[in-house]
Order: structure tokens, then C-alpha cells, then sequence
């Protein structure tokens, strides 16, 4: 099974803006005194640019258009709500936030296979939301696909029974810890796993000092060193800038790229930025607006499609 693909769903956003229904646990997302015409035009051109330079490399790109109604201010992160598998599997998600579930939409599955991609099944958590609990897709999980295990930091976003369920129905092996960063001088829980860890083929970006229990890190450490994964390590301030939230894809014929934002590439020393590039390309597009209202990054846009095709 192969770790990454050559294929990812992007949703360009109708009313993007910060979301006051995540802000209560996305430590991440800030007010700007922009307007919110400005803020939503700010992050299409942001959009329009980072779609542009993945498709430069030969990444392929299937952009949908969000709606103007309902309100969903964060549209543009599909990856919390949808992921697709390489044996046809497609899992929806439960939301934390209630506007946030209204990103759901039979369209864009219906869009994904008139792109040629075969849907066996949908295996739909989204239940879960009635009784309040919530695994927000590959924000919570961090999949390592090619090894089957699903890495997760549990929070108010990823509930344990959630995430256990989802590793039997995929056969994956859970790695469960929980990951923290300092907001006001006190230890909170990280709201998505995979805005402090990335998982490429051969290596794990990773901000080993925001698991704060050490059997938790030693334990997570162990099973990325078993896989052969080189542990390039960021430091808390270097997340906070969203160097965790990165994904390796693949263009076409098969180059392989970590994409992240400027602010992340930026943030790098030059040692780490040597160390990925012994693995990969890199590339990086930015992202400002986007990071600031909407406390996600590159990886958070990047919906990764490892659907089969027709023949």
C-alpha cells in the first residue's frame, strides 16, 4: 500500500473566515482586523496559488467550489470530514463543530468519481455527533497507510473509543497518546493530531517535546523507528508556526514533495530543511490568512484521494 498519492480533493472557499465555533479549542486561529469580504478574498488568492504551484509539479488537483449557503467558514479543510481509502472505502467523519457538518456533501463524492475513482463503500461515523463524540478525519488520524497504524492525539476533536473503532473497521494498529502546547502558561490538549506530526514515506516530522508523558513519546518513537521512519524533530514555538502540518504527495510520475506553508518552511533550520530534502523536494506556498483565521495549514487543505480507478 502506498503512503502517498498523486491525487488530492481541495475545496476552494465561498465565506471563509475565523470560525468562532472552533476558535474554543483551536488554540491556532486569531482575529484579524481585516473584513470578512477582505479575509475571504485574501484566502482565495492564497487558495488559487497554492492549487497553482501543486499543479506546476504534477500533482493532480480536484477542485470544488464551496457554496455561498449554508454558512461552512471552513470549507476549505475537507480533510476533517472525508477520507478515501486505496481498497474503495471512504470514511465521514464526526464534527466537533455544528457548522462544520455542513461541509458534508453527496456532490463532491459524486465529482470525485467523474474523475474515473471507484467508491466500494462509505463507512459513516458521523452518528457519533449525537452523542458528542467526534474523530475529525486526518486531522485526528495521522495515517501511516503503507504499515497500517493510525496515529492519534485524543482531544475534544478525537475520542479513543472513536478512533479504536475506526483502526478495527480499517485494520489499522492505534498509537494513542495526547499531544499539548502552552497557551496562557497552561498545558492544553492540541486540537489535531497532524498539526503536530507528519508521516512521509521514509521519515516523520514530529514535535516530540508536546507529548509531555514520556512512555507516550518513547511508545511513539518505537513504532516510527520500527517503520524505518527518519525522526526529524520540531520544536513547540517551530509547530506553532504549523511546521507539523505538512503531507508528502507524489506529481504524476512519481516525484515526491513535502508541501507546507512559507510560515512553516520558513520557521525550519537549516538542518532540518537538509534533512527532509535527503527524502523528498520540498514545497511550499503561502498561506498567512488562511493560518491565521482558520488555525490550519497546507496539510489541513489537502484531502488525499487513494481511491481505485476504473480501468
Amino acid at each position: 500500500m502506498s503512503q502517498i498519492t498523486d491525487t488530492l480533493l481541495m475545496v476552494r472557499p465561498a465565506n471563509f473566515r475565523m470560525n468562532e465555533q472552533t476558535a474554543v479549542n483551536n488554540f491556532f486561529q486569531s482575529k484579524t482586523p481585516a473584513s470578512p469580504e477582505q479575509v475571504n478574498a485574501l484566502a482565495q488568492n492564497e487558495f488559487d496559488n497554492f492549487v497553482k504551484k501543486l499543479r506546476s509539479v504534477g500533482v493532480h488537483v480536484i477542485v470544488v467550489d464551496d457554496t455561498a449557503s449554508p454558512d461552512t467558514p471552513d470549507a476549505l479543510f475537507p480533510n476533517n470530514w472525508i477520507s478515501f481509502h486505496a481498497n474503495g472505502n471512504v470514511a465521514l467523519y464526526p464534527m466537533f463543530a455544528e457548522n462544520r457538518r455542513l461541509e458534508r456533501r453527496d456532490d463532491i463524492l459524486e465529482r470525485v468519481e467523474s474523475e474515473g475513482f471507484i467508491i466500494e463503500n462509505i463507512i459513516d461515523y458521523t452518528t457519533a455527533e449525537e452523542e458528542q463524540i467526534y474523530l475529525e478525519g486526518t486531522g485526528s488520524l495521522v495515517l501511516d497507510r503503507a504499515h497500517q497504524k493510525a496515529y492519534c492525539a485524543l482531544s475534544p476533536r478525537a475520542d479513543e473509543d472513536l478512533i479504536i473503532e475506526f483502526c478495527e473497521d480499517f485494520e489499522y494498529t492505534p498509537v494513542i497518546f495526547t499531544a499539548y502546547q502552552t497557551v496562557n502558561d497552561q498545558r492544553l490538549q492540541i486540537y489535531h493530531t497532524n498539526v503536530m506530526m507528519a508521516l512521509a514515506e521514509t521519515f516523520a516530522v514530529i514535535c516530540l517535546e508536546s507529548i509531555d508523558d514520556k512512555s507516550e513519546r518513547k511508545n511513539v518513537v518505537k513504532h516510527l523507528k520500527e517503520n524505518g521512519k527518519e525522526i526529524i524533530d520540531i520544536s513547540e514555538e517551530q509547530m506553532e508556526k504549523f511546521a507539523g502540518n505538512m503531507l508528502q504527495v507524489k506529481s504524476k510520475n512519481g516525484i515526491p514533495f513535502m508541501v507546507m506553508s512559507e510560515v512553516a518552511f520558513q520557521c525550519l533550520s537549516q538542518t532540518q530543511v537538509n534533512a527532509i530534502r535527503k527524502h523528498c523536494e520540498i514545497l511550499y506556498s503561502s498561506l498567512s490568512t488562511i493560518e491565521k483565521c482558520g488555525g490550519g495549514s497546507a496539510r489541513c487543505m489537502m484531502a488525499e484521494v487513494f481511491l481505485p480507478k476504473k480501468q
